[in-house]
């Protein structure tokens, strides 16, 4: 007999009985509520998610979004040992957990489990084989000597990742429930984090498309999964400023297409362009645009450029989003900071003291120019792996553009940005962007 039983035979008999009138309309109501709660529980396990149904005719209105309470975590037995820091290589190495959440069209999203890090049991017709439909964020989680773990900025990666989702006809979610379930991944396998300094976790946040059927179409079903990497810091032995081969023979994006948004079928791609890069000593592409070779991305990170004004102040700009660059997390972190210190609201060190800072068009007839005149200070990419990183040369039209990047190979205003942004993310300095994980 289930233990359930003796509890629900009370509830019928206490809803049955007619020796207590004047205490029926007390009673009923409350063992309508126990009911309704056992109803909910089988075995222990909480509910399913149900869609929101017209009261009048019975039709779904409303399908189930993430529902963090629901959560249900499936510790690993066998757990694995966790590599010294300095045998880190970046995304090679994972962690016990992953947080597996699946939906449908039907029914909207389903419980969210955490379990076994394991593979994923996929059918070959599914649409992320054949259609690309797949996208993903990159985020960080850092742990503090007294054990607190942050995130970065999670609220920017969330938006960014429902943005993606929507371009490709795969389901949004509720954010906040999605942060909320990742810091419970990122708790449950904290020691993972390494504790030295400029160590973290990559957090891979990953959305498919998993509809069993060939044909191009919105995919009716759907898996949204976490995994997550210890990594170490990106400059391991010092700043190394990269070389970017300027393109012309090959594109990232066009207007109107898929560059702003963070998809897989992006960066395939670049493999190639890349690789052709390499084998003329370059680093990596400088992504152009257009007739005029109006300057886009570098590599997979947003760009900057700093020139000096004929006044002395300094003109920090980076191109516009214009559906065509990626809007990058630590851009915008990049951006907010260096405004903040040129309206006086915030001393960046590093940063000259009279700035500006534009989001403008730029293009290489900019560059050439200004490495003319003598008024090219500085220019670097931003992004979650590398935060900050110089360019000291470019190779356009068959010479190289020569960048000054200092003596520690990082320019004032990357290396000042690089600081104020690390010592957020680790807690160093307090911010609302360093959300903290721990309950």
């Amino acid at each position: 007999m289930s233990k359930l039983t003796p509890l629900r035979s009370s509830i019928t008999r206490l809803t049955s009985t007619r020796q207590f009138p004047s205490t029926r309309n007390v009673i009923r109501p409350l063992a309508a509520s126990l009911q309704s709660h056992l109803q909910t529980q089988t075995r222990g396990y909480k509910r399913s998610p149900q869609p929101m149904r017209d009261v009048m005719t019975g039709e779904i209105i409303q399908l189930p979004d993430i529902d963090p309470s629901l959560l249900k975590i499936s510790k690993t037995t066998s757990p694995k040992k966790p590599l010294p820091p300095s045998k880190l290589v970046f995304g090679k190495t994972f962690t016990d957990h992953m947080l597996t959440i699946n939906w449908n069209s039907a029914n909207g999203w389903a419980t969210p489990e955490i379990r076994p890090y394991a593979p994923l049991e996929l059918d070959p017709s599914s649409t992320v084989f054949h259609y690309a439909f797949t996208l993903f964020e990159g985020m960080k989680a850092y742990r503090q000597e007294d054990g607190t773990v942050r995130l970065f900025r999670p609220d920017m990666n969330m938006a960014r990742m429902n943005r993606s989702a929507t371009r490709i006809a795969l389901p949004t979610f509720d954010g906040e429930a999605l942060t909320e379930l990742i810091k419970r991944l990122v708790v449950l396998d904290s020691e993972w984090i390494p504790k030295e300094k400029g160590y973290s976790l990559y957090i891979r946040p990953t959305l498919i498309g998993t509809q069993n059927a060939l044909g191009v179409g919105p995919s009716s079903d759907a898996m949204l999964f976490v995994i997550c990497s210890p990594v170490g810091p990106y400059y391991a032995s010092g700043f190394k400023p990269v070389q970017l081969l300027a393109t012309t023979k090959f594109v990232r994006a066009a207007p109107g297409g898929t560059g702003g948004y963070k998809l897989g079928a992006n960066y395939a791609p670049g493999v190639v362009p890349q690789a052709e890069a390499a084998k003329e000593g370059y680093s990596q592409n400088l992504w152009l645009l257009g007739d005029e070779h109006a300057l886009t991305e570098v590599g997979t990170m947003n760009l900057f450029v700093a020139f000096k004004k004929p006044d002395g102040t300094v003109e920090l700009v980076t191109p516009p989003l214009d559906d065509v660059v990626l809007p990058g997390v630590t851009r915008d972190s990049a951006l907010q900071l260096a405004r903040a210190h040129a309206k006086g609201d915030l001393v960046v060190p590093g940063l000259p003291e009279k700035l500006v800072v534009s989001e403008r068009k730029l293009i290489m007839a900019d560059l050439v120019e200004a490495e003319k005149n003598g008024t090219l200070v500085e220019v670097f990419g931003t992004g979650t792996a590398a935060i900050v990183s110089a360019v000291d040369k470019i190779g356009y039209e068959g010479r190289d553009i020569q960048i000054p990047t200092g003596p520690e190979g990082l320019g004032n205003i990357a290396k000042g940005l690089l600081d104020r942004i690390i010592a957020i993310q680790t807690g160093e300095i307090e911010h609302p962007w360093s959300v903290i994980a721990n309950p």
